[in-house]
């Protein structure tokens, strides 16, 4: 079909979705993407206290509260960017958080006195980035932070007073570690680094005057599901994460006996799925529980205590839980419990009686709405491989002949997850069914899984999500005249993928923030990621492969696109340049191929700030609702709100001509 008669066909598509809105139950897109009430609960070291991330003037702050009270105030004062990342120093007086600038990813760290706001800042440095190492209730007022002011290409670790700001040098970084972990006494024992054939080999010293010796070398195919992951507060075991011994990635302990004899012994595994969290004890350090997480998250208990309180809990609360934080004396927990279909719920639990009591939601607007459930289901791929994938249903309907959303995570190392998903819930209740899969290369399923989307980026990894969409259609879920393929950054390029070399099979692309040529990717990833591109290079492809990556990258087959795209950007991104964005936006203009460009100036890999995802996504559903016939709410003044800047395609938009900021 040639874009004119595309064009036609769409314009028909939103008059008949505007006229299916006006007569449905659409939820606001604030529901889904604006600010949650509360979110990230802690506890203060003594546990007297409660923390929470709420809005304050519309941008999410810190805030504190006394148990039982209604004291609740704000501590932090950002006015223009959230705070997403704070955590308790064991004085229990301060604060400390991490701010960037513009979603530069040059993170600050900033210490503020809880009881009158006063606040220092520990990395005063522009295009530097800082990062915490360690906190630790034997320097209460102290902690480890790696910066990158001397090396752009790799951080050394200082020792920082956050009563002063005052920082002395604990760990001079020259032989180009990416990583290090430092035990109870801020002494740096563990420290790693990636070699050029894309292993990891951990150094460890059984105290800071011993000489490193090599503990563990991962080779490529342990690499990724392999890692040191912190030491006992006596600081004589690390706890390690590690495949070599098997398939999937199992906590394993080193431990140094009495008598200096070092053994090596296997804690915790599950051989269908990696090791995917941890519970260490606040007193001890040891692991109280480990994680694994297939279908669902599942918890098993490794002492007898925390199993009696597990087993509590989770009689007793509805949905996945964990515990989000614990005051020093391990008597006071709070609890997260997560569900599909609601709000996240928070408890306060007393281990002493035995109590757990309700604190609250992060979306109170949520509750009490029929929202869609979302099902695990495996999916075979065409060489036999199980692909975990997550499928939601619009809320009361057949679930046949549907238009369908197939949303495609990151990384690509990372995974989908079941649990409430605001980008699911606001597709199906859009009308859209939304399919996620854990395509090969997705972390947590084993490194057998993981490896096989080695160097198959646009090839094997693109025949998964292919497979997934023929598996709906098949079911009789999806219309596959109505298709659209959506994601961010990995899923970014897979939406591009999906449209330059299956052109035939979506209806659509949503690309957020993704790369369109994996050479000039790789040309502009940020001076940290050096360590790390040993990785890349054997993961993907490497600079001297010119003609390899030319060929899995969407820039170069952009005459094949026949299907409407959006895309969304934020300037300041590090990882993914907006030039990623801007070539193929270039190049389509000069073959005249309808493209939609959303960016953000303020905002950086994704948008961070409320105002702009309510505008691109109220931008995203509106062409959904063009190209798949869906319903949509009216962007009305959500692009005028924000800061989005739209150059190109703004009048391919229903509802965008005169939206767009100047």
């Amino acid at each position: 079909m040639n874009h004119r008669l595309l064009r036609f066909a769409s314009i028909a598509l939103a008059a008949s979705a505007a006229v299916s809105a006006a007569a449905s139950d659409l939820l606001p897109r604030e529901l889904f993407f604006g600010n949650p009430q509360r979110a990230g609960v802690k506890l203060s070291p003594d546990g007297k206290r409660l923390s929470y991330l709420a809005p304050n003037q519309g941008v999410l702050n810190v805030w504190v509260q006394t148990v039982g009270e209604d004291d609740a105030r704000a501590v932090t004062t950002s006015t223009v960017r959230p705070i997403r990342e704070y955590h308790w120093m064991p004085n229990g007086e301060q604060i400390v958080y991490s701010q960037d600038r513009g979603g530069d990813e040059n993170f600050r760290l900033y210490a503020v006195n809880v009881a009158d706001g006063k606040e220092v800042e520990l990395t005063p440095f522009d295009a530097v980035q800082a990062r915490i190492t360690a906190i630790d209730r034997t320097f209460p007022d102290e902690l480890l932070v790696s910066i990158n002011d001397r090396n752009p290409a790799l951080h050394d670790v200082w020792r920082v007073n956050t009563r002063t700001g005052a920082r002395t040098l604990a760990f001079l970084n020259e032989e180009g570690y990416s990583g290090v972990l430092a035990d109870a006494s801020f002494a740096v024992r563990v420290a790693f680094r990636m070699n050029a054939d894309g292993s990891t080999t951990v150094y460890f010293r059984d105290d800071p005057a011993s000489p490193w010796y090599e503990l563990a070398r991962f080779g490529l195919e342990d690499a990724a599901t392999s890692g040191p992951m912190g030491f006992s507060r006596d600081g004589r075991t690390l706890y390690l994460k590690d495949s070599s011994r098997g398939d999937t990635g199992a906590l394993f302990a080193y431990s140094i006996e009495d008598d200096g004899t070092r053994r090596y012994s296997q804690v915790a595994a599950d051989p269908h799925a990696d090791l995917a969290d941890v519970v260490f004890n606040p007193v001890t350090g040891r692991p109280e529980a480990a994680a694994f997480e297939y279908l669902r998250t599942e918890w098993v208990p490794l002492d007898a205590s925390f199993a009696a309180d597990w087993h509590l809990l989770t009689n007793n609360i509805e949905g996945d839980l964990s515990i989000t934080g614990r005051d020093q004396e391990n008597r006071r927990w709070t609890i997260a419990a997560m569900r599909d279909n609601g709000p996240i719920a928070y408890y306060l639990y007393e281990r002493d009686t035995g109590e757990a009591r309700f604190l609250f939601s992060n979306r109170v607007d949520l509750e009490g709405l029929r929202l869609a459930s979302m099902r695990p289901v495996v999916i075979t791929s065409r060489d036999g491989l199980p692909l975990v994938s997550y499928l939601t249903l619009p809320s009361g309907s057949p679930g046949t002949d549907l238009p369908m959303v197939l949303l495609v995570h990151g990384g690509p190392w990372a995974r989908d997850s079941w649990g409430y998903n605001p980008i699911h819930q606001w597709l199906a209740n859009r009308g859209y069914a939304v399919l996620s899969v854990n395509f090969r290369g997705s972390t947590g399923f084993g490194k057998a899984f993981l490896n096989a989307g080695n160097r198959e980026w646009a090839k094997r990894m693109h025949d998964d999500l292919i497979d997934a969409v023929n598996w709906a259609v098949g079911e009789g879920i999806a219309d596959p005249a109505r298709i659209a393929i959506m994601g961010g950054s990995y899923g970014g390029y897979a939406t591009l993928v999906g449209l330059t070399f299956t052109p035939e099979v979506f209806a659509a692309g949503v690309d957020i923030v993704g790369p369109s040529h994996l050479r000039t990717l790789l040309e502009t990833i940020p001076p940290y990621w050096e360590p790390l591109k040993a990785m890349f290079d054997r993961r993907v492809g490497s600079l001297e492969e010119a003609e390899w990556l030319d060929s899995i990258s969407p820039l170069t087959r952009v005459d094949a696109i026949k299907r409407p795209l959006l895309i969304g950007q934020g300037r300041n991104d590090p990882r993914v340049k907006e030039s990623e964005s801007l070539q193929i936006v270039r190049a389509m203009r000069e073959r005249k191929i309808p493209v939609t460009y959303v960016v953000f100036p303020d905002e950086g890999h994704g948008f961070a700030r409320p105002a702009n995802r309510l505008a691109f996504f109220a931008v995203a559903e509106a062409f959904l609702a063009q190209t798949l016939g869906g319903d949509y709410e009216p962007i009305g003044n959500a692009v005028k709100l924000s800061t989005a800047e739209i150059p190109v395609g703004g009048e391919l938009i229903p509802g965008l001509d005169g939206a767009g900021a100047p």
